[in-house]
């Protein structure tokens, strides 16, 4: 009997998985996995539960592999949602709950096909491999990152990978990723000197050479684009004093802005700018300023071939929908399996993620399964 992926998807929804919480789903992932003869293990690291599971030899010549998480967001106030956020009510078509979306509906996909397919027509010298984590949610230091560890430690690869994240935009099919943009955030504080508003020349205000810092930042044009890249943002998201008093000028200010950058910077040479742009102003001003930065992950690129042509002719078979390849969005794992093997994302459509009610409908759920079958048949064919 074929397996259900909206069964599955509602067994994972029941899991209350709130990252780092394991909350049983990964545990019943083994457990069905395990059954259909696949070798599984767990790769947790820290308070993060992580399972590595193969089906056929570790040294297949050719190995496909599966990336997803089961770890999901806070529901936020229960009170506000129509249905219970662990339920997996079924109505109207759809599948109510946190994580119906984003993203254990791919997970279920793609273990559903796995599962049918090693069972109705395993592949002759390959090996399918699904690497599911408990923290992509989170700070994913734990995650995706240690299963990719731990896959190194034990002699374990893929030879491609296929994330599973939700992708499409306005009807399944019609996005799949080939890279993502890079995610950059820098941290300033401007130090003066506090004084009396009614003496300024007795001070050194911190907030003009931060607002003068702010502005040439969110002015400045970073790019005009790349060939597979849209042009790179930077949207400041916060300045703070934390100064009640109108009578008094501050000592110091925060401020903080994100970039997301394309392939024609990195981390590195965006920190040489941003520093940069620091020292000028704090010479201009007579401040210090310090700079700290956080990098969450470098723009990349799998160029169009061999995989994302598989998975685009899967797509338009089953769907109709020829998808259109991009890199836009935010971030997701495929920035740490990029360094393990060629990776492309595809999956459902995210209108609800992380939101009250989140819910996905069941159809979408089981034309995603049968794209992720045809993707293993025609990959091992």
């Amino acid at each position: 009997m074929p397996t259900d992926p909206i069964a599955l998807t509602a067994d994972l929804i029941r899991c209350p998985s709130v990252t780092p919480e394991e909350g049983g789903a990964l545990t019943l992932l083994a457990e069905r996995l395990s059954t259909a003869g696949f070798e599984c293990h767990r790769a947790d690291r820290g308070d993060v539960a992580n399972l590595f599971a193969r089906w056929g030899p570790k040294n297949a010549a050719r190995r496909f592999g599966f990336n997803g998480h089961t770890d999901v967001v806070p529901v936020g106030d229960a009170e506000a949602w129509s249905v219970p956020p662990f339920g997996a009510q079924r109505r109207d078509g759809q599948l109510w709950g946190r994580g119906a979306t984003d993203m254990k509906s791919g997970v279920a996909a793609f273990a559903a096909a796995a599962i049918d397919f090693v069972t109705e027509s395993p592949p002759e010298d390959g090996a399918v491999i699904l690497a599911i984590t408990g923290d992509e949610e989170g700070p994913a230091l734990d995650g995706t990152k240690a299963l990719l560890d731990w896959m190194e430690a034990q002699g374990e690869s893929m030879s491609v990978c296929l994330v599973g994240e939700p992708t499409s935009r306005e009807r399944l099919g019609d996005t799949v990723k080939i890279g993502r943009r890079g995610s950059l955030s820098a941290f300033f504080t401007v130090t003066g000197v506090q004084g009396h508003s009614a003496y300024p020349h007795r001070a050194r205000n911190p907030l003009p050479a931060m607002a003068r810092l702010m502005d040439r930042l969110a002015s400045a044009t970073l790019d005009g684009g790349t060939e597979h890249f849209d042009p790179s943002t930077l949207a400041v998201v916060t300045i703070d004093t934390g100064n009640p008093a109108t009578n008094v000028i501050p000592a110091s200010c925060r401020g903080t802005v994100n970039i997301r950058f394309n392939d024609a910077h990195s981390g590195a040479s965006l920190t040489r700018w941003l520093e940069a742009q620091a020292a000028e102003v704090a010479a201009a001003f007579d401040v210090g300023i310090e700079t700290k930065i956080k990098l969450s992950g470098e723009a990349f690129l799998t160029p169009p071939g061999s995989l994302s042509d598989l998975v685009v002719a899967a797509v338009a078979a089953e769907t109709g929908v020829r998808p259109e390849l991009s890199t836009s969005g935010g971030t997701s794992d495929a920035r740490f399996v990029k360094d393990h093997c060629p990776v492309v994302e595809f999956g459902l459509t995210g209108r609800t993620m992380h939101q009250v009610d989140e819910h996905v409908p069941e159809a979408e759920v089981v034309a995603l399964k049968a794209i992720y079958a045809r993707i293993l048949r025609d990959y091992f064919a």
